[in-house]
Parts: C-alpha cells; sequence; structure tokens
C-alpha cells in the first residue's frame, strides 16, 4: 500500500488552507490533528470531519492556474477546481491519515461512508485518486456508484482519474450508463475516449433507441463513445441524430461521424457539409457541445 501520494497531496493541501484559515482556525484543526493522527481516536476523527464545516467555512477555493498545475504534476488527472475549503480540509485530514502506513485506512475509510452525510460523503468520494490503493478501497468506490444521487455519483465519476484508471470494463461501461441514467454529463469524466469500447457503444445506442420509442430526447453527449466503433446500423443511428431538430444533437452526431472509420459514415458527413467544414476547423469540438450543454 503505498502512501506517497497522499502524504505530498496532505503537504501540498496544507499550503492552500494556510492562505485560507485564520491563525485560530489553524490551531484547532491542528488541534484536531493531532488527536487523530496520535490518538488514532475513531471518535475524534468523526468529531472532527463533522466540525470542519462549522469551524473552517464552506467557501469555495477559487484555485488559480499554479495551483491547478501543481495538483495534476502531484498527481496526473486531480483536479479540485470545483472543491470548497471544508472539502479539501476534510481531504487533507483524510490524506494525512492515509498516509501512516499502520493506519487501518481503507476500514476507517469503510466505516466513514457508512455513517458520513452528503457533503461528508462527497468529500470521502472525491479524495479517492489521493488515498493508498487497496481492494476495500475499490469495494466502497463501487459502493458508491450504486447510488442514485447524482452529487455522489459524480463526486466518483467526474474530474478524476480514478474510474479511468481502476476500472474493469464492465464496471467503466456500468458507469457511463448510469451517468446518462440520472441525467449526469460525461465530459467531466476523465479518460472518455481512451477507455471508449465496442461493447460500450453497443450498449449506448440500445440506450438511445429506448429514449426515441418512448418519445425521449438523448443526450448528443452519447455518441461520442459510439463513433469510433459504429456498425452499418448505429451509423444509421447517427444519420438520424444527424437530421434532428435540435443543433447540439447534430453537432453530436456529426462530430462521431466524423471520428467513424465505417466507409457508410463519410458520404453522411459530407452531406452536411457546412457542419463538416466547422468541425473541419475546429469552430465545432466536443468541448463546444460540452458548452452548450452547461447552459
Amino acid at each position: 500500500m503505498n502512501t506517497t501520494v497522499a502524504a505530498n497531496a496532505a503537504a501540498l493541501i496544507e499550503t492552500w488552507l494556510a492562505t485560507r484559515l485564520t491563525h485560530e482556525q489553524q490551531q484547532w484543526l491542528d488541534s484536531q490533528l493531532i488527536k487523530v493522527l496520535v490518538a488514532n481516536s475513531d471518535r475524534d476523527l468523526h468529531i472532527t470531519l463533522g466540525m470542519i464545516p462549522r469551524k473552517l467555512g464552506r467557501d469555495d477555493l477559487h484555485l488559480n492556474a499554479d495551483a491547478l498545475a501543481a495538483a495534476n504534476d502531484l498527481r496526473s488527472g486531480w483536479d479540485p477546481s470545483n472543491w470548497s475549503v471544508d472539502c479539501l480540509a476534510r481531504v487533507y485530514v483524510l490524506c494525512k491519515l492515509a498516509a501512516q502506513a499502520d493506519s487501518g485506512f481503507s476500514d476507517t475509510l469503510t466505516d466513514l461512508c457508512r455513517n458520513a452525510d452528503l457533503a461528508e460523503l462527497l468529500a470521502l468520494y472525491n479524495g479517492a485518486c489521493l488515498y493508498p490503493q487497496s481492494d476495500a478501497l475499490d469495494r466502497q468506490i463501487g459502493e458508491g456508484l450504486r447510488t442514485n444521487m447524482r452529487a455522489v455519483f459524480e463526486s466518483i465519476a467526474h474530474n478524476s482519474p480514478y474510474p479511468a484508471e481502476q476500472f474493469d470494463q464492465n464496471r467503466w461501461n456500468h458507469m457511463v450508463l448510469k451517468a446518462l441514467f440520472i441525467d449526469s454529463t460525461l465530459f467531466p469524466i476523465q479518460g472518455l475516449d481512451k477507455r471508449a469500447n465496442a461493447e460500450l457503444a453497443i450498449i449506448l445506442c440500445d440506450y438511445a433507441h429506448e429514449r426515441w420509442a418512448a418519445n425521449r430526447p438523448v443526450t448528443p453527449e452519447l455518441w461520442r463513445c459510439v463513433g469510433p466503433f459504429a456498425t452499418d446500423t448505429m451509423v444509421a443511428d447517427l444519420h438520424r441524430a444527424s437530421q434532428s431538430e435540435n443543433q447540439t444533437e447534430r453537432v453530436g452526431a456529426m462530430l462521431a461521424l466524423s471520428n467513424c472509420p465505417n466507409p457508410e459514415a463519410a458520404p453522411i458527413v459530407d452531406g452536411l457539409p457546412a457542419l463538416r467544414d466547422d468541425i473541419s476547423s475546429g469552430k465545432l469540438s466536443w468541448d463546444w457541445v460540452s458548452a452548450q450543454l452547461k447552459q
């Protein structure tokens, strides 16, 4: 169990907290850490994590570009850009605990998740990529994915390298489909293009057919994972989406078709020259689609 990342993350987080906490707040956090780390008391850990928002506040971090670059340098893919002070401080405590090789961290995390309120649970999962990897941690992440609470799901699936690095194909595909079922977005999922696969393309097209049969819309993001693996029938699905009255859906389908090796895709792309040219020039991209979905 490698604790180096957790230790280094705690050291970096400490520098961020130092510029955001008052002297009194820092003293409180330091004194609580002593109780947690020296006494190794589960009770003190629960109390500390529970009191952090009241003692340290819930302000957004507003990390600058240098801080975010430092985070990524320390742990490739770590993105705390949307974290708050209380989330950061909770992850800090957990990283300090995880850095102790004999802390029994995985069991502690499982216990914390079992008893956490929503805000605590989000922090626990947000820090997953920083914790020492273990089978117990993987099981707990799997448990979190089963939730229908979108915020909890996104604390695992979004802006984290953990899923792309650790999930097998079955769990990965389940996560992407689950995101659609709970009306979450796909663009914050790291490794979405790299982990796309033929089985997922079939699953997503089946999902699209179900939505169409129920006269319900299909998110344009779905086609991103279909294009590279589209069979003839999937190309027909993309063609249908490219004729949508919704511009974002048309663009999503055309982006997928533009990245499709199936020879049946090229005539469809050429049949919409304006969109084709805007895609070729970079004016339209998956980032453009993501921006439309954020509105």
